[in-house]
């Protein structure tokens, strides 16, 4: 089976928690997964060396971190060379009122932006972690997810998720990596 690479930029974490689910996925259907943080040092990141490469990234304020959009061009040409998949994470993609275009508008301009070309994509939704928050991300967050119609209340955290979404997106990957 191939073995994979899970690289995943997380702010809060929760990018960090569907790319371990889909990790356990890919695992439960025998595949060698190393998940790995996508700012772990680049002298440690290598593709060329991995059957497969699954990238996930959040959203934070419009943009998926720089410093992914410079790994994945540095390393174009390995991706290139392998069945890769991307998903990206932000609150577009669900909650309240989902603006799905939105999130689709995201994922493509990352996209542009690398040149990468990656054969599956996808959009998850995120969470709202206000404990997570510092005061000042915390008063922005209110009055973004206030004009969409979100939850402000900050004495909790809101998941929205779909993790059987996510779960059929790892099965459909790992289906794609099933020998002819």
């Amino acid at each position: 089976m191939p073995r994979i690479l899970l690289l995943y930029a997380s702010t809060e974490g929760q990018t960090a928690l569907i790319a371990e689910r889909i990790a356990h996925t890919l695992r439960e259907k025998a595949h060698s997964v190393d998940m790995l943080p996508a700012d772990t040092d680049p002298a440690r990141l290598d593709p060329a060396v991995y059957d497969a490469v699954m990238v996930g990234a959040s959203i934070h304020y419009g943009r998926h971190p720089a410093y992914l959009r410079t790994l994945i061009r540095r390393h174009r040409d390995a991706l290139a060379a392998r069945p890769c998949a991307f998903f990206s994470v932000s609150l577009s993609a669900g909650g309240p009122r989902p603006k799905p275009a939105a999130a689709q508008r995201y994922l493509d301009k990352f996209l542009r932006q690398t040149g990468w070309q990656p054969q599956l994509t996808g959009s998850f939704a995120g969470a709202l972690k206000y404990s997570r928050y510092g005061p000042i991300k915390r008063r922005v967050m209110i009055v973004f997810v206030g004009l969409g119609g979100g939850n402000t209340d900050t004495s909790q955290d809101y998941e929205y998720t779909d993790w059987d979404a996510v779960e059929r997106f790892a099965n459909t990957y790992a289906q794609s990596l099933k020998p002819a």
